[in-house]
């Protein structure tokens, strides 16, 4: 159980404007679940982006010449006076999309994304196969207790 004494601040940028999103508070606490380990301050930005900035950094930063649904950049800035774990870059129309595809609800999936991509920048990863297993059980198991089901069941 993370402390409750914890400062956590997200700053939600939304600009994907015309998408509806989950609401902030709803951002927070699932950035809360994820934590790891406690922090006596953490800021974690949140940036809700379109199908167009979502594929340049994708392109920029992976090689990828397509929109993806979220996009993790870990904080490697050590002069700061608080926590940050880094950003998160989350593409509103393919969260949607695949919410849809997947036949999941729109929130569910938002919380998914948001847990995935925070476990990323805590050093989470899924390129091998025992990483894979370890980061999607960590995934379930926020997710559960947050109240939504295994995002992984077909």
């Amino acid at each position: 159980m993370i402390d409750s004494k914890m400062a956590i601040t997200v700053d939600l940028q939304n600009d994907a404007l015309l998408q509806s999103v989950p609401l902030d508070k709803l951002f927070s606490h699932w950035v809360e679940a994820s934590l790891q380990q406690s922090y006596q301050q953490l800021e974690q930005t949140i940036r809700i982006v379109d199908e167009a900035e979502s594929r340049k950094l994708n392109l920029d930063y992976r090689g990828q010449d397509s929109p993806t649904n979220v996009l993790a950049f870990p904080d490697e800035i050590d002069f700061l006076d608080y926590d940050c774990l880094g950003d998160l870059v989350i593409c509103a129309p393919v969260v949607m999309s695949e919410a849809n595809e997947q036949d999941k609800t729109p929130e569910a999936h938002w919380a998914h994304m948001v847990v995935h991509g925070m476990l990323h920048l805590q050093g989470f990863d899924h390129q091998q196969d025992d990483d894979c297993a370890q980061m999607e059980a960590e995934e379930v198991k926020i997710l559960g207790t947050l109240g939504y089901t295994n995002p992984y069941n077909d």
